[in-house]
């Protein structure tokens, strides 16, 4: 045994190591790819082939480790019960399978005598993996192809599970589903089995080109998790009637690619070498340092107990539940919620580390004082060490740097300060003519009028009756919290907090004759009318209840795009492929406003109101305009072809990098500087409107570009509320759900995919924030609650993909739209 080494990551503001090589030992034979064992005090491992070496984690270092001796053959698993008392530890190697009673092997050796095992299996061939059942009775034993259910008291053999095609290199049981073990194996499938009756309930197809190594099973979220030897992790749902369908799919390399390019590790590894005597004087690159292979080798479960600094753990990633990933170049800590990376360790950082490269790992479920025990065994060495790590170093180590990008970036969807005079959503008195233009027209009905060539009736004189479109402009003379409309029927005061999602069928309506797709559906704020813009050119507005005859809008000569509400319900905002943006008073069929071909370049994708309906945000191509306007519906008797309706383009705001602007979203409810855009580039832009510019970019927000982005939008207000408001979820074909939180621009949560591959699906969030619904290519609808990753409510019954989906905002129910023009209305 040699002594041990401290190892110190200094940081700054951290005055504790990041981890410490308590104990290393040295075997006369290679202990690598072996199964290893940690508890909450203890850890075993082979140590000379054939001893099972058991070591007391809360010890002194100098005490000696319990040495148990009964096997012939090399030892090749290890693993401790399920049970504190008594805890039972079960080794295993090609000649016998032992069970050891920890607390009795040592009272015999204070004794004086030989400790003894039970031998509960004999030559049952090359053991892999050994795992005890919860109540400690039966141990599954993985042995070449096959799976032995042996009595942990007695040699016996309970069942023989046969089907697998290679080794089984682990075996799980789950805990709330009695009789149940799942297996993976080097056949590259997972199974799930009756142990009691040898039946197998479902077998997995091959999910990947590489041997599955790992297996875990999450408890709370009905989840396997298994990683297999190229750095691929594959989570599959556990609940009942998901048909153990995969969750996601995680490559641990890009994510860790991903993680360096975040916090910036060229830079944070010169800070460490210059400060540290414990790194080598040489400067690798990361990318010098890149590793052929990188197999999964272990899946614990990560205690984060000892909390992080108040101010990190008041974001929602910092409470989330966590799992350690052992691998042969380091330890990594992965988010649950969002499947990203929070750290890494890596051996080759620690030069004083004995081991560098491992070839067996096993972790501590639980930490200790908020440190964790890891075990490892050398790759080409015959070196086994155990490591001590500070969960809570480790994590603000490398977390420092993403908190305070986040603090500087200080953004927020609720406006915190005032209208500065050089932002473009300032109304500027010398350009404030759309504003003011009735003004105008008053100060001159008193003057004589002399008509040359039109003379109208009687009443000429009078002013001519007017339906003007006033919003609101003095932003700069309001407090920080911000309010609706006065007399519009708001969400959030009257939405009830439902227990249970709209998953009943309530109603089918075909929105045309001909089968034709509905491209975007939008609740009017008050929940009374919903308008579906249609691909035959034509914009529909139904009742919310889906009774009656809709009224048409027709006049765009292309597939409508979009549309939008305003805020008191009394107007609607259209975009098409035609490239014209139109804007309908609810009343009338007839269009209050235009904007033609000649102004744009390309095709309208998105359109809103903004700023509580003082202006109109559109994107076309690459950058997105900020519109004012006017509306009059009044015409002129001699000139009705004329509309006195009319617009102003403010400015435009070019998003870096992209051919196309996919998706664009801003709140209208109440004041709001931030609108948020996402490109063609799989990129997400914050854009702050106070300032004019973008303030934030989000690279590779996706795997591929963005569909849609999806803001929960109200008026009510609490402190509670206004954070919510800095969630939005994003979409992107074949790249599932993403929660994303705009304070710090990270991704909160990541919801499972389905099967879209080829048409965009669209998302909605219900007003309260606790349900979100998303369409799917396989003619579902699915329901998620906030806090799963996975759904909890399939919606059957459509004919074609489901493309889009809106809540009510003010009652709760679901509106869905297909690809062959058919609504759905579903109910609690």
């Amino acid at each position: 045994m040699e002594s041990p080494e401290d190892l110190c990551f200094p940081e700054e503001g951290c005055d504790s190591s990041i981890v410490l090589e308590k104990q290393v030992f040295k075997s006369q034979v290679s202990e690598s790819h072996v199964q290893l064992a940690c508890s909450l005090h203890y850890c075993a491992f082979p140590l000379n082939g054939n001893e099972l070496c058991i070591l007391d984690t809360t010890d002194d270092p100098k005490h000696e480790p319990l040495h148990l001796i009964g096997h012939h053959h090399s030892i090749t698993a290890v693993a401790f019960g399920s049970k504190v008392s008594p805890l039972l530890i079960c080794s295993a190697s090609s000649d016998y399978v032992i069970v050891w009673d920890l607390d009795a092997c040592m009272k015999k050796v204070l004794e004086g005598l030989m400790p003894q095992g039970i031998v509960i299996g004999t030559l049952l061939g090359m053991v892999l993996y050994v795992r005890f059942s919860p109540d400690d009775q039966t141990v599954a034993v993985c042995a070449g192809n096959r799976i032995y259910m042996l009595n942990a008291k007695d040699e016996a053999i309970l069942a023989e599970l046969e089907g697998h095609l290679a080794p089984v290199t682990a075996a799980e049981f789950c805990t709330w589903e009695k009789n149940i073990l799942i297996s993976v194996s080097e056949d590259r499938s997972f199974k799930v089995w009756d142990y009691c009756t040898g039946l197998l309930i479902y077998q997995s197809a091959v999910i990947t080109a590489f041997p599955l190594l790992s297996l875990f099973i999450d408890e709370e979220n009905k989840q396997i998790i298994t990683g297999c030897a190229d750095g691929q992790l594959w989570i599959f749902s556990l609940t009942s009637g998901h048909q153990y369908r995969c969750v996601v799919h995680i490559n641990v390399q890009k994510e860790r690619e991903k993680f360096y390019s975040k916090i910036g590790k060229s830079e944070h590894l010169d800070q460490i070498q210059n400060s540290s005597k414990a790194y080598a004087s040489n400067d690798l690159r990361y990318e010098e340092t890149v590793e052929s292979t990188f197999p999964v080798l272990q899946i614990e479960h990560c205690d984060k107990s000892a909390n992080l600094d108040d101010e990190v753990s008041s974001f929602s990633y910092a409470n989330a539940r966590c799992l350690w990933i052992g691998s042969s170049t380091g330890l990594f800590i992965i988010n649950m919620a969002n499947f990203e990376l929070e750290a890494i360790l890596h051996y080759r950082d620690f030069s004083a580390l004995s081991i560098q490269s491992a070839g067996s790992c096993a972790l501590m479920k639980k930490a200790v004082n908020g440190k964790v025990c890891c075990v490892l065994t050398s790759m080409f060495e015959n070196r086994i060490a155990l490591l001590e790590v500070n969960v809570a170093a480790l994590l603000r180590s490398q977390q420092n740097e993403l908190l305070l990008s986040g603090k500087e970036k200080s953004l927020s969807v609720v406006a915190r300060c005032t209208l500065l005079p050089t932002s473009p959503l300032y109304p500027k008195k010398e350009k404030n003519i759309l504003v003011h233009r009735k003004g105008i027209k008053s100060s001159v009905k008193d003057q004589p009028l002399v008509f040359h060539n039109k003379i109208k009736s009687s009443g000429y004189t009078s002013s001519p009756q007017m339906t003007m479109f006033s919003p609101k402009t003095n932003a700069m003379q309001k407090s920080s919290v911000p309010k609706g409309k006065k007399g519009s029927k708001r969400r959030s005061e009257e939405y009830p907090l439902p227990k249970f999602p709209p998953t009943k069928f309530e109603r089918q309506v075909t929105v045309a004759d001909k089968s034709t797709s509905v491209c975007c559906i939008q609740y009017s704020g008050d929940g009374e009318l919903l308008a579906c813009g249609l691909a035959d050119k034509t914009l529909l507005a139904f009742k919310s209840n889906l009774t009656g005859t809709p009224t048409v809008y027709s006049g765009h000569d292309g597939a409508v795009n979009s549309v939008g509400w305003s805020l008191d319900n009394h107007w609607l905002v259209s975009s098409s492929e035609d490239r014209t943006l139109r804007i309908w008073s609810v009343s009338s069929a007839e269009p209050a406003l235009c904007l033609g071909k000649e102004l744009f370049h390309k095709p309208i994708r998105s359109a809103q109101f903004y700023y509580i309906d003082t202006f109109i945000l559109l994107s076309c191509g690459a950058e997105f305009y900020l519109l004012r306007y006017y509306l009059d519906t009044t015409k002129d008797e001699f000139k009705r072809y004329k509309s006195k309706s009319i617009c102003k383009s403010i400015q435009k705001f070019p998003m870096a990098s992209t051919v196309e602007i996919s998706s664009l979203s801003a709140v209208n409810e109440f004041y709001s500087y931030i609108v948020l855009a996402a490109g063609s580039n799989r990129a997400l832009e914050v854009f702050d409107l106070n300032v004019g510019c973008s303030a934030a970019l989000i690279s590779d927000a996706h795997s591929r570009s963005v569909h849609q982005i999806c803001q929960n939008k109200g008026s009510a207000f609490s402190s509670q509320q206004c954070e919510a408001y800095n969630l939005f979820l994003t979409t992107a074909i074949g790249d599932g759900i993403k929660l994303w939180d705009l304070r710090t621009l990270r991704c909160e949560r990541r919801f499972e995919g389905h099967s879209s591959r080829c048409h965009p699906c669209g998302i909605a969030v219900s007003p309260c924030g606790q349900f979100i619904a998303s369409g799917s290519e396989d003619k579902c609808a699915y329901i998620y609650e906030k806090h799963s990753s996975t759904y909890s409510h399939k919606l059957t019954g459509h004919t074609e993909s489901v493309i889009n989906v809106a809540f009510g905002p003010s009652s709760p129910q679901l509106t869905t739209a297909t690809l062959d023009g058919k609504l759905h209305l579903f109910l609690p």
